[in-house]
């Protein structure tokens, strides 16, 4: 913990409380994102796994997550100590630079919670509730916690020692639960029907509302790292959203040359695409920098999406090829566009930087890669051996929604004395992206 100042600056602790508010609304935007593309009988499943994400990972953070990723390094750069374990020692008058210690701990504790939501899209469809409510706090330890101390906490290996840059969560987030994401569906295996039958969103309206909601909260994200009312926030503010207009751009170009028309689904994810991808970058590169990378995220993630069909992985929602593969784009590109003004000294390759910087970027990259897919793939295999990851084949067929909480999305109540009344829309015929 740091203690720079002898009191909290107010405008960097209104700001900060403000951008905790923002990223935690991230949560409830991804359950609706998820929650749009998956079938009808899947929808409140996919919205209970990120809702209880927010519990579960809270609990493990305040137990002893923020002081293992935040405390002070206790192992050669891998991990902090626990002498905030409990919270112990964040009182009101603690601080971590110009803000309140447990006000900085809340705004990390965000962060954790939507990086272990985001790896449900994964595994949407087919997998036991109950052993997403294992496997989230146990991986928020092994996973999460560790690889946000190496790239962010006192003494990090990446940060300190290998010196690579992610201003705010390009490794820990978007590589950790992407990789994470691919270890489960592999462990879990492809749905019931995989390339068989249509998987189309059953409700397009709710993925842009999600998409709307998780663009709102990502100012928080990525303007609130700065941790201050700053110009480095302003400029983070500023290529976040130029890279999530210049992601959804990409996206639809692609789809306008490759499939003839251009999708609302497509417009989602390619602004999530461009998103993910400025994430670690947006306090590094100028605001040109920042067009491309998301430019580059929105075509290349367009086509990232339809490799699980050719290499037989079932992503069932994409996070693969959107947070993974978004997520290394926009952390290898610092080392391309990384700016001195931005950094205050790294420069990229095409600012004088050389090589050194990209090389430094690819290693953290792979590290964690590497990193989080063993771990979770390790994880994932215990799990199903102690309790079974996946759902039963009844279950699959018939919903989670009904056979595991007795709830259906789209039946709404009994009108008089007569049976349920059912609303559920007719699937879309439209075609959409490969994501679909």
């Amino acid at each position: 913990m740091t203690l720079a100042a002898a009191s909290a600056d107010t405008g960097d602790t209104a700001w900060l409380l403000a951008a905790t508010a923002l990223v935690l609304l991230m949560t409830p935007g991804l359950a609706l994102f998820y929650g749009g593309m998956v079938r009808t009988k899947s929808v409140l499943n996919m919205l209970m796994m990120s809702f209880v994400s927010i519990a579960l990972v809270t609990v493990v953070w305040l137990a002893g997550g923020y002081s293992l990723a935040f405390g002070d390094d206790a192992f050669a750069g891998l991990i902090g100590g626990l002498e905030h374990a409990g919270m112990a020692g964040l009182g009101p008058d603690s601080l971590h630079g110009t803000v309140p210690a447990p006000l900085f701990a809340t705004f990390q504790l965000t962060f954790a919670i939507i990086t272990a939501a985001l790896i449900s899209g994964a595994v949407a469809d087919r997998a036991k509730f109950g052993a997403w409510l294992v496997f989230v706090p146990v991986w928020a330890l092994l996973v999460y916690v560790p690889v946000a101390h190496w790239v962010w906490g006192p003494g990090g290996w990446i940060l300190e020692r290998l010196g690579a840059l992610d201003f705010a969560g390009g490794l820990p987030v978007e590589i950790a639960s992407g990789a994470s994401g691919l270890a489960l569906c592999l462990v879990l295996g492809p749905r019931l029907g995989f390339k068989k039958d249509a998987m189309r969103p059953h409700n397009l309206p709710m993925v842009m509302l999600g998409a709307g909601l998780l663009w709102f909260g990502w100012f928080g994200f990525n303007a609130g790292s700065a941790l201050g009312a700053n110009g480095l926030a302003a400029a983070a503010f500023l290529n976040t959203l130029a890279a999530g207009c210049t992601g959804l751009l990409g996206w639809l170009f692609v789809e306008q040359r490759r499939d003839g028309h251009p999708t609302t689904l497509g417009a989602a994810s390619g602004a999530v695409a461009g998103l993910v991808a400025i994430t670690p970058s947006c306090g590094s590169v100028s605001l040109l920098g920042a067009l491309v990378v998301g430019l580059a995220a929105g075509v290349v993630c367009s086509y990232a999406v339809s490799w699980k069909f050719k290499l037989n992985y079932d992503d069932s929602l994409d996070v693969v090829g959107v947070h993974l593969v978004g997520g290394v784009i926009g952390t290898l590109l610092i080392g391309v566009f990384a700016i001195h003004s931005m950094t205050g000294g790294a420069e990229g390759l095409l600012y004088g930087g050389g090589p050194g910087q990209l090389g430094r970027q690819l290693v953290a990259v792979a590290v964690v890669a590497v990193y989080a897919f063993a771990v979770t793939y390790g994880l994932g295999k215990v799990i199903d051996k102690a309790m079974g990851l996946r759902a039963s084949e009844e279950q699959e067929r018939t919903g989670l929604d009904l056979t595991v909480h007795a709830e259906t999305a789209y039946d709404h109540g009994v009108l008089g004395h007569g049976a349920p009344v059912s609303s559920s829309p007719v699937p879309s015929a439209q075609k959409v992206s490969s994501q679909a």
